[in-house]
């Protein structure tokens, strides 16, 4: 998932997150109406609930300096709105809602039970629960959810979202989405049946272990087909979670209210506690924290930490650091170089770039050991296939590397160094920070790198067009980069994968289309599960590491604070953030 897009922008999401801690069953009651005051340091991030209550009532204030991109199940692609999404949708599955290990593991949602496998592993049928419905009563049916899913097809409608059902269940039949849809139903897509209202059977053409994350996504959320209004969805999506979008005012807040339609028997995932839930977009990040900090906002729901100042302020003031954690986010910060801007196509000058670099100062421009371990290479700790000790470029030395880089600029026939365009999301101070300390690394070799800040709200348009990346001349770009599900190629295949190329709002941003990469996901998609998908992963990152593709800053961390009344407090390692589906507030 671009969760540059999707969450830093995401997820996605989805969306990994590598913590120490084990597995732990999570959510027990206590009803004490205590806050988790000195729970302690990073408590949140070691496998346990935090403040475990099922009392119920109060406003769950959130805040953020990045607005939603889209309500809209189909279109959302910000990891923290993955995350607000389990607060008024649901799909066939979902990730557990428990702490540790087990919050990566996925569990039936509306369907009764994990999916029945047949066919070679090419079919999937799922049967619903009964009693799940709409916010106005109306029983969610298998064709709710066909046509939900039929919605990702309509791209030139509902773009922004992720697009993998569409390169899975299409098979040729270049399916146009329900709004172009000749069947007088609008459930055209063939790969999809409903043979009645319980069951849902998914067609594959040929093997896929990771489908089962694709029905835990949100654009497998089942939509009305009568109240389906396109593009204006967004505004007012329909809810089968505990809660319904109340009001939204795009920059400014969305209020979520009950539910009374959601039956919390059908839901072992959800608790709904609060009353209401607010969410606020602010424009000052600071008096965000400083908020926080005062207790008038519960959780920056963005996830990517509090600012330097109310950082240096919490691990000051042992009250503040009792409430706040350090914990991976599942997201590598990173500089990655396109093969289509000169002299980047050359092997040998990427390396001098990469040699060159100082990875402490790049950290430290990130804001110091808590942004993060230094990053050794493309595959984050927590998704399969990974090895943190992976380091093919002595990135993890925390050095630059003066003599290899002028060797590498010789042999790419640059002994002199070169120019070339850093681009840069203008919102994103750590970024900008981070392009600054590379820009004086390369000086250092004779590499002369100017650095282009743009509007981070133009991602898809600007460093996402392929086209205009290469007329600009942006030899590098600075990017951070999430799993939209939990697997190597949830990770992995958006940005290295030749198939994923696009016109615009592309992440393969080093324009890489190699035939044993691409064969790698085949061959990991085929597997018979997601631990033995895991070894390709393994070898499609060090096919990639090897190529001098990226330069890695950092196996990314994001100090956040947590406001002490919150209740049922602890990392969902599928999103790396605060769960929200069992967040409740002592009144």
């Amino acid at each position: 998932m671009n969760r540059s897009r999707k969450a830093v922008a995401l997820t996605a999401l989805a969306a990994a997150v590598a913590l120490t801690a084990t597995a732990c069953g999570g959510g027990g009651s206590d009803n004490k109406s205590s806050s988790n005051q000195g729970a302690g340091y990073d408590a949140a991030t070691k496998g346990k609930v935090i403040n475990a209550s099922d009392k119920k009532g109060g406003t769950l204030k959130l805040m953020s300096p990045q607005d939603v991109d889209f309500l809209d199940p189909a279109r959302a692609y910000y990891g923290f709105v993955w995350n607000m999404q389990r607060l008024y949708v649901r799909q066939l599955l979902a990730y557990d809602s428990k702490p540790g290990e087990a919050g990566t593991k996925l569990v039936p949602d509306l369907a009764e039970s994990l999916p029945t496998l047949s066919n070679g592993g090419k079919t999937y049928t799922f049967k619903l629960k009964a009693g799940v419905k709409f916010e106005d009563g109306t029983p969610i049916t298998s064709k709710d959810i066909k046509y939900g899913i039929e919605r990702v097809f309509a791209q030139d409608v509902l773009s922004g979202g992720p697009t993998y059902l569409i390169d899975i269940l299409d098979q040729g039949q270049k399916y146009p989405g329900p709004y172009k849809d000749k069947d007088p139903n609008k459930l055209g897509l063939k790969s999809v049946q409903t043979p009645d209202d319980q069951t849902i059977v998914f067609n594959l053409a040929k093997p896929n272990s990771d489908f089962s994350y694709l029905m835990a996504m949100a654009d497998s959320s089942p939509v009305p087909a009568a109240k389906d209004d396109g593009a204006k969805y967004t505004n007012h999506p329909v809810a089968t979670g505990p809660y319904k979008v109340q009001s939204f005012v795009a920059g400014k807040e969305t209020v979520f209210v009950r539910n009374p339609n959601w039956d919390p028997k059908t839901d072992p995932i959800r608790k709904g506690l609060p009353d209401k839930v607010t969410f606020t977009v602010t424009s000052n990040p600071d008096d965000m924290d400083a908020r926080l900090l005062s207790g008038d906002v519960d959780y920056a729901v963005d996830g990517t930490g509090v600012q330097q100042a109310a950082k240096i302020k919490i691990l000051q003031n042992a009250k503040y650091k009792a409430n706040a954690d350090d914990p991976f986010s599942g997201y590598i910060r990173y500089f990655a170089f396109p093969q289509t801007v000169a002299p980047f196509d050359n092997i040998e000058c990427r390396k001098a770039v990469i040699y060159a670099a100082d990875p402490k100062s790049l950290q430290t421009a990130r804001g110091g050991p808590t942004s993060g371990d230094l990053g050794a290479n493309m595959l984050p700790p927590g998704i399969p296939g990974s090895d943190k000790s992976y380091d093919p470029w002595g990135l993890t030395q925390g050095k630059p590397q003066v003599d290899k880089a002028k060797e590498a600029l010789k042999a790419c026939g640059k002994p002199n160094g070169f120019k070339t365009t850093i681009a840069v999301r203008n919102n994103r101070k750590p970024e900008v920070a981070t392009a600054e300390s590379l820009q004086a690394s390369l000086k250092a070799v004779g590499i002369d790198a100017s650095i282009d800040q743009y509007d981070g709200k133009n991602s898809a348009s600007v460093i996402g067009a392929p086209d205009n990346v290469k007329k600009k001349g942006y030899g590098i770009i600075v990017m951070g980069w999430g799993a939209d599900y939990n697997s190597g190629a949830g990770f992995l295949q958006p940005l290295v994968d030749g198939s994923f190329i696009l016109k615009n709002g592309n992440n393969n941003y080093t324009m890489l289309n190699d035939k044993t990469v691409n064969g790698l996901f085949d061959q990991a998609a085929s597997a018979a599960s997601p631990e033995a998908a895991a070894p390709f992963y393994t070898q499609i990152n060090k096919a990639i590491m090897e190529k001098a593709l990226y330069l890695p800053i950092n196996f990314d961390k994001a100090l956040v604070y947590r406001n002490p009344r919150l209740t049922n407090v602890f990392y969902n390692e599928s999103m790396g953030r605060l769960d929200l589906a069992v967040m409740g507030v002592v009144k």
